[in-house]
């Protein structure tokens, strides 16, 4: 399943969300792809979406989760990818 939290993350003059899957990176990946997200966006474990483009992801089917639900799915999932790794 396809996990997105709210776009309250400042950057480049702009809020984002991180978008990620609860079962593989092929599933992230694909489905970034269908949304138009570049690879550029890809951190290790999840997408950077903007907050333009998260109303279309959840239309898509991306689940609308707390950033705290987020994190706990890569976990449980093994798939939480830690810095400089």
């Amino acid at each position: 399943m396809i996990l997105i939290d709210a776009a309250i993350w400042p950057a480049h003059d702009r809020l984002w969300c991180h978008m990620v899957s609860d079962t593989s990176l092929t599933e992230l990946h694909e489905f970034a792809a269908r949304l138009g997200v570049p690879e550029r966006g890809f951190e290790g474990d999840h997408y950077d979406i903007p907050e333009e483009l998260r109303p279309t992801a959840v239309e898509q089917g991306a689940a609308e989760v707390s950033s705290r639900v987020l994190v706990e799915a890569l976990y449980a999932a093994g798939m939480r990818s830690r810095p400089g790794r």
